[in-house]
């Protein structure tokens, strides 16, 4: 805070947080501690890019008065956001009753022989508040699971201990799948081995009897042969 004599100024130094395109405004609150009426006039080295309201007034004894700075909107950034604008506020004493609109630059000419005080004002640019970010509720997709932890301190790890009867469960589940398939084709096998024994000694038999006897000049053991392969090929499909 800057105290004067007259006027007290909060705060020092203005601080815009900085955006481009968009209007940016910045408070500064005049205070007056004396039994005086106070008028004050506010100018800066940059008046196209300013606007400042009130930019004169009168501030009464004893009590405050807000003036609102607003910085139009940039199209670009300064290089590294060092702002060289500067703002200066005149104030002096002035008769009781006096209004704004009776405010002239001769009320804050030295050379006159008034009471006149100046304060430069710096300008600083500032980086914009962040928006906080959203929260989402329970652990994120892809995060390990957190235990609780209870009123005597004892940590529960909850979805780690539902998690593994489920995964148990499900691995003995499929042991059992594969067991039972196993056992079946090792009986299918079996009963295949036996099936083929059978027919070898019947078409050995067949064979030995198709010696004495053909079918149209076609050996009946070929044609015997030719079923036995049709039917264990059938079985196989099976």
């Amino acid at each position: 805070m800057s105290t004067g004599e007259l006027l007290s100024i909060e705060p020092q130094e203005l601080q815009f947080p900085f955006e481009l395109k968009k209007q940016i405004t910045c408070s500064m609150q005049l205070s007056n501690k004396t039994d005086s009426h106070v008028a004050f006039k506010v100018k800066t080295t940059n008046p196209k890019k300013y606007c400042v309201r009130p930019n004169t007034g009168i501030v009464l004894p004893h009590s405050t008065c807000d003036v609102i700075v607003t910085m139009q909107a940039q199209k670009e950034a300064p290089p590294d956001m060092q702002c060289k604008d500067k703002f200066l506020l005149q104030s002096a004493v002035a008769s009781p009753g006096t209004a704004p609109k009776d405010i002239t630059p001769e009320l804050f000419n030295k050379e006159s022989g008034n009471q006149v005080e100046e304060c430069k004002l710096k300008v600083n640019y500032v980086a914009p508040p962040q928006p906080p970010s959203p929260v989402r509720e329970g652990s994120e997709e892809g995060s390990s699971p957190r235990g609780s932890i209870s009123d005597n301190g004892t940590v529960n790890n909850t979805i780690e201990s539902n998690s593994a009867p489920r995964s148990f469960a499900e691995s003995h589940e499929k042991s059992s799948e594969a067991k039972s398939l196993i056992s079946k084709l090792t009986e299918e096998k079996n009963s295949a081995i036996q099936q083929t024994n059978k027919l070898h000694k019947e078409l050995e038999l067949l064979r030995r009897e198709g010696k004495k006897s053909n079918v149209g000049g076609i050996p009946l053991i070929y044609v015997v042969i030719i079923g036995l392969i049709g039917l264990i090929v059938g079985y196989l499909i099976k």
